[in-house]
């Protein structure tokens, strides 16, 4: 009857029948000393011969009929000899079985468990227990304990299992205890807990929405989540109203709340030009650390003789059957004289031809050279290109996780720098300011730093302007590629590429052509029309696999968007099928066969070569593969990526989103035979010329539009990029080394947008 009082009953899970690690989802044969029934609900963490409270329900099954429906738990210490030795005896605490268990329960009786809590050395008096495995056996349990007691409490807070041994790894056994305290201190501690979950704890909890700790922790967090946005620094008055806004606050309280947090050296302020800026603390180190290095490292010249260095340009170009226009012969012959220089263009520029010729020259100076990408398809294409290793900046600066910690770390850094004479970077307008700090950590003075990308593309995804604010500040020495040559010149794809950049409608279903327009403005039209395209018409037409077809879109959301066009092209190209595994993950449903992407770095995952059997590790943001075997037995998903088989725990699904469409942020450093890009009304800061200009230059061989033309005007006409604040260039600028790079360019004047 609804609104009838909850059942309670005392005792012990006697078996666990099924348990959805995902959720906790569990049903189990639960003991009372009168009864033995069928208890079900969602139970994280508990183990067969737990001593349990729990209260709920009776429910009727129309299969497995009456069961109890549990909606509160709570564990509880075994009590008597008998229920003590049953759950030791269980396997749940580490070091401890059978035999042993009946030899601590024989010793201790009653008092087994508050010796194991209180006194774990008196373990020590029995054979076979050392004192070092004495405390892993108090430790083990006091953990157990710790980490039940937190998913319980948290649970009413709906936090996931995950999140919370996440929190319990981080504080440890007080977690409650500090969490009671001060709940604020998970999202100021713990990474993928935001400011509204601590707050909904905290004011569930009784706190006031003027406490002074919620103030500042919700100040610090606004902060943080701009960093989101791609800022480094908000400008003062744009944090306190910001902050006001999210915490609902008087705007005294938040700026009294930045006073203190600037005084206990949480977060720096920088006054620059009139305006007072607010970093967190890492970002300002970053942003100081990259201007002083990058000042150092662009002081450094070498002498060459001009004539020579022209000389043996001549001679890789006759080598190579190519030749340099005078502006790629200036880039090469920045590269070779300066510790640091850039190189920025289009497609069809020839970037590629100049790194291939600085490469020629390095090699005849006997020079070891390291190439360079920010994703691991970037550096896959630059291998390709260039024909020799190229390596993901985390790669090549060794990253990976310290021992019980979270952090990313580099074992190349400005104590083992990088052994290489000559560092390339390409995708430059990737790198954000934090990875762009550790690589010039691990870059000695008095080595060359060559940096190549397009400026015009979408800015990293993290926080900072790095590129733009390099060549801003004129500190490096910088060449411009505007010049389509003759062969890129016969690609659309390229030509219509420089126009959109220029503010020109692109030019396309010519006789020939690599560039297509569907004028489908009813979305519905479109993205059907999209799904016919990848499952049938372009197969066809370019005898291709829907695989080597990528739909890049704008947008998440809508009739237009990756979740919706996701669903419909999983349906069409990998139906479901009784003979295929399939599992649930939150709202997406993977399948054997199906194609996904990797959503982030995990330098840890360990991978094996399906050809060569070699092994290693790293997967990284924005790799592709398909799903190869899901093992419900082994809880595991096999994905092959790039010939690498990589397995994948169900726990860590998280990591994999479907891929047949996905965002054009996400495409940044890929190259794809087909793309189709869906062009329709959205949010106004994704329909921008960067964006569009983005998705179309993504494409290797086909590029089509379907959509709008006025959407595609709407797009070109819009060059206002929401403004990123950072201050990079200013931090370059206020040093003495300074180099003429000539006029400005227009693509770098100051544009005017609101805060995201």
């Amino acid at each position: 009857m609804q609104g009838a009082p909850l059942e309670s009953y005392v005792g012990e899970i006697a078996e666990i029948i099924y348990q959805n690690e995902d959720n906790g989802y569990t049903i189990a044969e639960f003991e009372t000393k009168d009864i033995m029934f069928t208890a079900v609900g969602y139970m994280p963490s508990v183990s067969a011969g737990e001593r349990l409270k729990i209260s709920g329900k009776w429910v009727e099954h129309h299969t497995y009929g009456e069961q109890f429906k549990i909606e509160i738990y709570e564990k509880c210490a075994p009590k008597g000899e008998g229920a003590i030795l049953r759950y030791l005896s269980s396997g749940i605490i580490s070091g401890v079985r059978e035999a042993t268990a009946k030899k601590i329960v024989e010793k201790f009786g009653e008092d087994t468990l508050d010796i194991i809590e209180n006194h774990p050395l008196k373990l020590a008096e029995i054979k076979g227990i050392s004192a070092q495995k004495a405390v892993l056996i108090s430790q083990s349990y006091i953990e157990k304990m710790g980490a039940s007691a937190l998913v319980m409490f948290l649970q009413q807070y709906s936090v996931s299992v995950n999140l919370a041994a996440k929190i319990y790894k981080k504080i440890g056994s007080g977690a409650v205890d500090f969490i009671k305290k001060n709940p604020y201190i998970l999202c100021d501690e713990i990474d993928g807990v935001g400011f509204k979950t601590a707050d909904s704890i905290a004011l569930s909890m009784g706190f006031s929405k003027t406490n002074a700790g919620r103030i500042k922790s919700g100040t610090l967090y606004a902060l943080k989540l701009n960093t989101t946005f791609g800022h480094t620094y908000l400008p003062r008055n744009i944090l306190v109203s910001e902050a006001t806004r999210l915490l609902e606050a008087d705007s005294a309280e938040v700026e009294f709340a930045v006073e203190s947090l600037i005084i206990q050296g949480l977060i720096i302020s920088e006054k620059t030009d009139g305006e007072e800026r607010i970093y967190t603390y890492a970002h300002h180190c970053a942003e100081k650390y990259v201007a002083e290095k990058m000042r150092d490292v662009a002081g450094v010249c070498f002498e060459e003789d001009d004539a020579a260095l022209l000389k043996q340009i001549e001679r890789i170009e006759k080598y190579q059957n190519i030749s340099l226009a005078q502006n790629q012969k200036s880039a090469v012959m920045n590269a070779v004289k300066c510790g640091a220089s850039i190189i920025t263009g289009g497609p069809g520029t020839g970037k590629t031809t100049i790194i291939n010729t600085v490469l020629e020259l390095f090699k005849m100076r006997g020079l070891k050279c390291a190439l360079t990408a920010p994703t691991g398809r970037a550096a896959k294409r630059m291998a390709q290109i260039c024909g020799m290793e190229a390596k993901t900046i985390h790669r090549l600066l060794g990253a990976g996780y310290s021992d019980g910690d979270d952090n990313l770390t580099f074992c190349v850094d400005e104590e083992n720098p990088l052994a290489y004479d000559v560092v390339i970077v390409d995708e430059m307008s990737m790198v954000d300011i934090l990875l762009m700090q550790s690589l010039l950590k691990a870059v000695k003075h008095g080595k060359r730093l060559i940096m190549a990308g397009d400026v015009n593309q979408l800015p990293s995804v993290g926080p900072g302007n790095v590129l733009k604010d390099i060549i801003k500040s004129g500190i490096v020495k910088t060449t411009y590629l505007t010049e389509i040559f003759r062969q890129a010149e016969k690609s659309m794809i390229v030509v219509n590429a420089h126009k959109i950049i220029h503010g020109e409608m692109p030019v396309y279903n010519g006789k020939n052509t690599d560039f297509f327009f569907a004028n489908l403005p009813d979305a519905n039209r479109g993205s059907d029309y999209i799904i016919s395209l990848v499952t049938d018409k372009l197969v066809k037409k370019y005898d291709v696999s829907p695989f080597d077809i990528q739909v890049l879109s704008p947008y998440k959301k809508g009739i237009a968007g990756i979740i919706n066009l996701n669903a419909k092209l999983q349906e069409k190209i990998n139906p479901f099928d009784i003979k295929k595994n399939q599992k649930d993950f939150g709202d997406i449903t993977f399948r054997e066969g199906d194609k996904v992407m990797q959503n982030r770095n995990n330098y840890d995952i360990k991978w094996t070569d399906t050809e060569t059997g070699e092994e290693g590790s790293g997967v990284f943001n924005g790799d592709v593969g398909y799903i190869q075997f899901i093992n419900h037995s082994l809880k595991n998903m096999t994905v092959i990526m790039d010939e690498k088989s990589v397995v994948y725990d169900f726990k860590n699904l998280d990591e994999l989103d479907l891929a047949y469409a996905i965002t054009v942020h996400k495409s940044q450093g890929s190259e794809f035979k087909i793309v189709i890009i869906p062009v329709y009304d959205g949010p106004y800061m994704l329909l921008n010329r960067n964006l569009l200009y983005t998705a179309v230059t993504r494409a290797k061989n086909v590029a089509v539009l379907v959509g709008s033309e006025n959407i595609i005007r709407k797009m070109i006409d819009n060059n206002k990029e929401t403004r990123r604040y950072s201050g990079l260039c200013d931090f370059l600028a206020r040093g003495d080394t300074k180099v003429d790079i000539g006029a400005s360019d227009e693509n770098f004047k100051d544009s005017k947008g609101s805060l995201s």
